[in-house]
């Protein structure tokens, strides 16, 4: 049986290249067809995870390869903006860097039992399990993204081109890297094993 969960996960990270693959390509029709792609590709992140639940398709691999197609596609789009001068260099590689030291821990947490979300979270502090695992602060986040997302591709449209809507681009990736900031910190204070050594005492490195 085909998993139609990881086929969504995969195949929003393909459009995702044919959307950026366009923004190269100059023409106001084929900026708007990287927009609405784009817009889609946003979607597609909520409709793998709802045909996941819906269809009893939920599954450790579907959570895995549903978080990889999420940084695929976050860093693909930032690493394109960057080259296209739309937004400084220190955007994609601060989150570059925060999404592989995050990932890291969560991909260890995930082997001691933990979860990033849910009611098994390695969260700790009720400040903690509110930036990264709540509802409202991911659905925040994401929306914030998005919107960033869309804007940067909107505000050079020329429908969009004289009004105030690259600020409001501009203002919007602000917002969302002080929430990868906001939301990777805590990751990385209350991880329990982050700067502890997992050996016992007294052991030596093998050579």
């Amino acid at each position: 049986m085909v998993n139609i969960a990881n086929v969504v996960t995969v195949g929003r990270v393909g459009l995702a290249l044919i959307a950026i693959y366009l923004l190269t390509v100059p023409g106001e029709t084929i900026r708007w067809v990287a927009f609405w792609l784009t817009a889609f590709v946003i979607y597609a992140d909520a409709l793998d995870g709802y045909l996941a639940r819906k269809l009893n398709l939920s599954s450790k691999f579907g959570g895995i390869l549903d978080i990889a197609g999420d940084r695929v596609v976050e860093m693909a789009y930032w690493i394109a903006f960057s080259t296209l001068q739309w937004i400084p260099l220190w955007v994609p590689l601060l989150f570059a860097v925060r999404g592989t030291f995050v990932d890291a821990i969560r991909s260890y947490a995930s082997e001691q039992g933990f979860t990033a979300f849910g009611t098994k979270t390695m969260m700790q502090s009720g400040l903690g399990k509110f930036l990264v695992a709540s509802n409202f602060s991911r659905f925040t986040y994401a929306i914030a993204k998005a919107l960033a997302f869309c804007f940067l591709i909107g505000a050079r449209t020329e429908m969009f081109a004289k009004t105030p809507l690259l600020l409001v681009a501009d203002i919007m990736v602000y917002i969302t890297a002080v929430f990868c900031v906001l939301r990777g910190l805590p990751v990385l204070l209350e991880s329990p094993f982050l700067f502890q050594s997992d050996k016992p005492a007294g052991s030596t490195k093998s050579l």
